[in-house]
Formats: C-alpha cells, sequence, structure tokens
C-alpha cells in the first residue's frame, strides 16, 4: 500500500493527459483577476507562477473522456500547494457555472492544502460560493465526480473535495481537514499514522474507491455511461415471461425453508448474473462502513438505476444490517433523486442487527427515516422481494411503486419463530405462524402488494444463474414502466397504494 510520506505530487497537466482523450482538452481559463496586494504577495505569486508554469492554482476547461464531453476543474499543487484565493475560486465558481449551463458532467481533481493564508478570511469564504455552485451542478441532474489527490487538507476537503456523487481517491493520498503540520505545532507531536491516507478513508466507508491515475478515464467513462445513458430508454416492447406468473400453490412455511438455503442467490449474484454493468459504491460518506447493505449503479438491460438492498452475510454469524447500512440507504435515495434515476431496492434479510451498538446507533430512527424517504421519494422505484424479508429491516426498503417478488420470498413483522414464541412462548408454532399472519407472496399478491412474480422453477438454489437472469428481466421491464411515467403522478399513486392494501 502507498503512504503518503512517499506519493508524489502529480501535476496538473500529467492528470490531464492520463485521462482526457489526446487533442480534446480546450481551455476555459482567463487571466486571473487577483485582489489588492501586498509586496510580498505579489512576489509569492511571481514565484508560483514560475515555479509551476500555471497562472493559478486551478485548470479548467472540457475535453473527452473516452469519447464523452467533460468539464474538468483540476488543482496545481506546485502553485503555492493548490490553494484557493480568491481568483482560483472566481475560476472555479465559473467553470462550475458553466458546466451547469452547459449541461456537462464535472470531473474534480483537487490536490491543496485548503485555503490561501496570504488572503486570509475571504479565501476561506469562498469555499461557501464554491459549494453554492457545486449544489446548483448536483441541483441540475448532472453528475459531479471527484479524484481526490494527494494531499487534499482544510477547506478543499471539507466542501468541493467532498461533494462528489461518486469520490474516489489516489492511492496513499493523504486526505483529510487537518493538516499534519498544523497538528504537530499545535500539540507539539505527530498526527497519528495511517488515519488520513485514501486506504483508510475508503476502509471507513468515506469515499468509493482508491483508484490509479492511469484506471481514472475507464472509471469515470463507466460511471457517465451509467448516471448519464444519454436518454430516457425506453420500457422492452413486450412483458417479460415473468408477468404473469401466478402464486405458487405451497404453504409459508416451504417458502420460507427454500429461501433460507445458504446457495440461494443473493444481490450480489443478481449483480453479477442479471445486470448489463454494475458499479459498486462505498459507505454512507460520514465515517461508517455497515455490511449489512450494498449500494451501487447498475443496468439491467437498458435501464441505468441506484441500486440498494441487504447483503446477506458471507458467514452464518454475521450481523444483521445495522443503523449505519440505512444511513448508507438514504445517501443512495439521494443519488437517485439528483441524478433523476429510478432506485431499486432489493429486500434479503433475516432481520435487522439486535444490539446493545444498533440500538444506541439509533436503529428505529433510522428505520423511520428510510420509511420516510422512499414513500416521498423523488424519483421512480421498484422494489424486490428476493428471499427472506423479517420485521423492520425488510420495512425500511419495501416502498416502492412497483414490488417484483421471487415466488418464495416473504414478508413478516418477525421471524415466525419470534412471533410464535411472542404468541405461544415457544418456536414449536412457527409453520402456523407464518401461513396465519400471510407473509407468504400468494398472501402478499392478493392484499395488493406484490405487482410481479418471477418463477423459482422450484427452487432458485439449484439453477442460481437461470433466476437471476428471470428476475433481471422483469427489473428491467419495472424500471421501464415507472421511469415513462412523471415523478409527481408515482409518488401520489405510491401513498394511494400503501394506503389501500388489504382492501382488494
Amino acid at each position: 500500500m502507498a503512504t503518503a510520506e512517499n506519493v508524489r505530487h502529480m501535476k496538473a497537466t500529467e492528470l490531464l493527459d492520463a485521462v482526457v482523450d489526446p487533442g480534446s482538452f480546450v481551455s476555459w481559463d482567463s487571466e486571473p483577476e487577483q485582489p489588492a496586494l501586498s509586496e510580498e504577495y505579489a512576489r509569492d505569486l511571481a514565484k508560483a507562477r514560475e515555479r509551476s508554469g500555471a497562472d493559478e492554482s486551478v485548470i479548467t476547461g472540457a475535453g473527452l473522456i473516452r469519447g464523452r464531453p467533460v468539464a474538468l476543474i483540476v488543482s496545481e499543487f506546485s502553485f503555492l500547494a493548490g490553494s484557493i484565493g480568491h481568483a482560483a475560486a472566481q475560476r472555479i465558481v465559473a467553470a462550475v457555472e458553466r458546466a451547469t449551463a452547459e449541461g456537462l458532467p464535472l470531473l474534480a481533481g483537487p490536490a491543496s492544502g485548503g485555503t490561501r493564508m496570504q488572503e486570509g478570511t475571504l479565501a476561506f469564504l469562498s469555499m461557501v460560493k464554491i459549494t453554492g455552485a457545486v449544489r446548483a451542478h448536483r441541483q441540475a441532474g448532472l453528475p459531479y465526480l471527484v479524484y481526490l489527490r494527494h494531499p487534499t487538507t482544510g477547506g478543499v476537503m471539507a466542501s468541493w473535495g467532498s461533494l462528489g456523487h461518486i469520490n474516489v481517491a489516489e492511492p496513499g493520498a493523504l486526505l483529510g481537514f487537518l493538516g499534519p503540520r498544523v497538528y504537530q505545532a499545535l500539540y507539539g507531536e505527530a498526527f497519528p499514522e495511517n488515519v488520513q491516507v485514501a486506504e483508510n478513508l475508503f476502509h471507513k466507508g468515506l469515499i468509493d474507491g482508491v483508484v490509479e491515475p492511469g484506471d481514472l478515464a475507464d472509471l469515470v467513462a463507466r460511471a457517465l455511461d451509467l448516471l448519464s445513458p444519454g436518454h430516457p430508454a425506453a420500457a422492452p416492447p413486450a412483458p417479460p415471461e415473468t408477468l404473469n406468473i401466478r402464486p405458487a400453490a405451497v404453504d409459508a412455511w416451504t417458502s420460507i425453508e427454500l429461501s433460507r438455503r445458504p446457495r440461494r442467490p443473493d444481490l450480489r449474484q443478481l449483480l453479477k448474473f442479471g445486470a448489463t454493468d454494475a458499479l459498486p459504491l462505498n459507505g454512507a460518506g460520514q465515517g461508517e462502513k455497515d455490511p449489512g447493505l450494498l449500494l451501487a449503479l447498475a443496468r439491467f438491460g437498458t435501464q441505468s438505476c441506484i441500486v440498494l438492498g441487504h447483503a446477506r452475510p458471507l458467514r452464518k454469524d454475521g450481523a444483521g444490517m445495522g443503523p449505519g447500512s440505512l444511513r448508507e440507504a438514504r445517501r443512495g435515495m439521494k443519488l437517485a433523486e439528483e441524478l433523476r434515476l429510478p432506485l431499486l431496492t432489493v429486500i434479503d434479510t433475516a432481520g435487522a442487527a439486535l444490539s446493545r451498538e444498533a440500538e444506541e446507533g439509533g436503529l428505529a430512527a433510522e428505520i423511520a427515516r428510510s420509511l420516510h424517504e422512499l414513500i416521498g421519494l423523488g424519483s421512480p422505484s421498484v422494489s424486490v422481494l428476493l428471499g427472506q424479508g423479517a420485521g423492520g429491516g425488510a420495512l425500511a426498503l419495501l416502498p416502492a411503486d412497483r414490488t417484483i417478488a421471487a415466488q418464495h420470498s416473504w414478508l413478516s413483522p418477525l421471524p415466525p419463530e419470534g412471533a410464535s414464541a411472542i404468541v405461544h412462548r415457544t418456536t414449536a408454532f412457527a409453520p402456523a405462524m407464518a401461513q396465519a399472519q400471510g407473509v407468504n407472496v400468494a398472501a402478499l399478491h392478493a392484499n395488493g402488494l406484490v405487482d410481479h412474480i418471477v418463477d423459482e422453477r422450484a427452487d432458485a438454489s439449484l439453477e442460481p444463474r437461470e433466476f437471476c437472469t428471470r428476475m433481471a428481466r422483469a427489473i428491467e421491464y419495472e424500471l421501464g414502466r415507472v421511469a415513462a411515467v412523471p415523478v409527481p403522478e408515482l409518488v401520489a399513486a405510491r401513498a394511494r397504494k400503501f394506503a389501500s392494501l388489504g382492501r382488494r
């Protein structure tokens, strides 16, 4: 693993050469408008221009990345440590606003020690107007991607450096709010090692990946292909063969037992075998990474979407979904709304985490917030009952415009054993409780929750690839259906659907 001590400072032109198609970059920069300068500061700027070959600490413009037009803002660290003063801030804001006006996705490549000390508080305040410009760009539904370079600290990391829809970093890059030299000067000791390193931020769920400069163009092209396919794809011309499947004529307990088989296809296999492409994202961006949930950009057939769903524990004793999972889920919901993409939620959980940590982390409140967001989500949505669906952990990802169910999936207030224990003080009545509670697909379809059933051909664990292919066709079809309806109509119909459950 690279470390901050041995990472070379990459020049802005080197990054542009690595990521932009040859000969396609066009500069947007004009002569920088500097504030009133002291003699000493004027000398500093002159030396910085001579040393760096740049006229300011950022370069802006537009070019092609794998044939796609993209706006770019790239820091030049050798110009006063990439610091941001009035002129650099004006240049960044102008570039962001131009990208927004021209409908271009934006790639930022910061490498900066923060705001420029020679310009004091006004330079510091410029982070607010840069953030405002980035916010307007995102609200216009345009992708904002960030490649954090070595080093990125201070006000830059605390503003436009951390606002990407996708945030990735250079290997070994020093990234953080606090500059190590400042910490040592204030406290007389070195800041702990390997805290502010890109790889640690990835481990903590603060960034989505660590990417070599030479691999960045491919990643950007892939992300933009998923985020901005160019125009809404039409729904498939004919419904898939799964659409008119009838509920399986089996009792609820049989479905529950089938859903618990270790080899049953999960979300990972659905993305592997069913998606045309899938790009995993990482964490809530809030300093935690709960393994109970997967978040990704994906395409099923012609339909791009944001995917969030339960990740089955890889070990039998693995922890259930915790509150951090739902904070990550809400990141996915916001991405779907901002990028105007459909949201796909996948439910497959034996239940949320039952622990002191989950309670103190606010699990109940996070379930409530997730339900609140999904029922009013300003984006088309489809939910999939893939397997187990126990308790609040399942409910938290359920509300959607359309719901697809695998034949042997189920949904219950508690695992049936828990319901039996409450009512009968023993788990022995779990099969009877499951049937009585109406947890299986037949009951869920009859009560108006399930709109589309996917056949398992007896047992999905015996044919995972084929099952995932059938499920993917159903997902593509339903995503196409909801994407063709104006969002206000979807939101109103979604509320009516859940208000009328059980009235058929």
